[in-house]
């Protein structure tokens, strides 16, 4: 089910809302004096949800709907003294929904003037929108700063209520030429949106698999984008080696990114490319240091041990002329190490007191992951004494 909600501002007290002749598409305009009714013939919603605040024009919305009672000249003189309430709304809700043709809602919100305010639009905004609908914003006619509200409230519903949010539209009344008016889709905030929590994302957890999907709807080759996602899913898993496989080369993800053109990630690729240079890095060793020092900034403490202790060991295999792929060859080269370099043991602990969630027997181990300083502090100071 598809759910219009519908801004209801101030207009002319005199005049209300002028006629307007709005263009969607070169086959549908229409001239109404409220955008939010030719918008809903434009989509063709289940229901519409009107937004209004104790002043909005709801006397001269619904008059020129052909309201005209007592009812209405009641509600004439409540936008007037702004103590419109549900009551008064909730008479003029059928005659609509009759109208119409659709289920309509009639909601007041606060003014948003102040954080308190603006929370309860939001909650508002999910109390009248169903878990899993589909939800288009019409902003054109509420109050000027409600449009960044709704821009919240959009990806808000997303994550909270879990609905699709099929556009934020607005007539562009500014913008009016030859007669005509544009109705604007303003999605393009939303995808900007989307790139900007995907950025967040990486770098809180570092997978960069979530700019996959972005890519590829911003034009990138599908395929070029599950190897993105195949890439991040390797190191994931402490695979360095088939991950820089998956970016590195002229046919890699990296390459194909690198030279992508698309009008969003041209916004955001520098800082994914920035992001993923761990595969550029000389050898093995050098891409696991650089991984654990990335996640250490993250406060990804497994992973920081992980990719240090690993790091160690591709050393000592080169060191002891081992083949660094070799498992064998990796296991054997710990062995030769592990007497002359206690610190190798204690990251172990540590390593695996982490993998498994269990207090170590060494109290120092203990010490360090009781409290995040210490241990951030002790993975430094390992990194330091293995690597200087």
């Amino acid at each position: 089910m598809t759910t219009l909600i519908s801004f209801l501002g101030k207009s002319d007290k005199a005049t209300g809302y002028r006629k307007t002749t709005y263009r969607f598409d070169r086959d549908f305009a229409r001239t109404v004096p409220y955008f939010g009714l030719a918008l809903c013939e434009y989509l063709k919603p289940q229901r519409l949800v009107l937004i209004g605040t104790k002043g909005s024009m709801w006397d001269v919305f619904l008059e020129q709907q052909g309201a005209d009672d007592e009812d209405l000249l009641a509600l004439m003189e409540a936008v007037q003294e702004e103590r419109v309430d549900d009551a008064m709304l909730a008479i003029h809700e059928k005659r609509l929904s009759d109208k119409l043709g659709l289920d309509v809602k009639c909601r007041l919100i606060p003014y948003a003037r102040d954080t308190a305010e603006q929370i309860t639009v939001l909650r508002q905004l999910a109390e009248v929108t169903p878990k899993g609908d589909s939800v288009a914003l019409d902003i054109t006619h509420g109050f000027r700063h409600l449009p960044m509200l709704a821009l919240v409230a959009a990806r808000y519903l997303t994550h909270v209520v879990q609905v699709k949010i099929e556009g934020i539209h607005y007539g562009a009344l500014e913008m009016t030429a030859n007669g005509e008016t544009p109705a604007l889709r303003l999605d393009g905030f939303l995808q900007m949106l989307d790139w900007v929590e995907a950025l967040a994302t990486y770098d809180k957890d570092g997978d960069y698999g979530v700019f996959g999907k972005l890519l590829e709807a911003d034009g990138l080759a599908p395929g070029k984008a599950r190897q993105l996602e195949k890439a991040a899913y390797f190191e994931r898993i402490s695979n360095p080696v088939q991950a820089k496989q998956t970016l590195a080369g002229n046919t890699g993800a990296a390459a194909a990114l690198e030279n992508h053109g698309g009008p969003l990630s041209a916004l955001f690729k520098d800082a994914l490319m920035e992001r993923i240079q761990w595969f550029r890095q000389r050898d093995r060793g050098e891409q696991e240091l650089f991984l654990a020092d990335a996640y250490l900034e993250r406060k990804d403490y497994l992973r920081t041990a992980l990719f240090l202790y690993e790091a160690f060991v591709t050393k000592a295999t080169m060191k002891n002329g081992g083949d660094i792929n070799n498992f064998a060859d990796r296991k054997n080269a710990v062995s030769l190490e592990k007497d002359s370099s206690p610190e190798l043991k204690k990251l172990e602990w540590l390593r695996n007191a982490m993998a498994h969630g269990i207090r170590p027997d060494d109290n120092d181990t203990r010490r360090y992951l009781d409290e995040e300083g210490n241990l951030k502090n002790r993975l430094m100071q390992m990194r330091h004494n293995l690597f200087r």
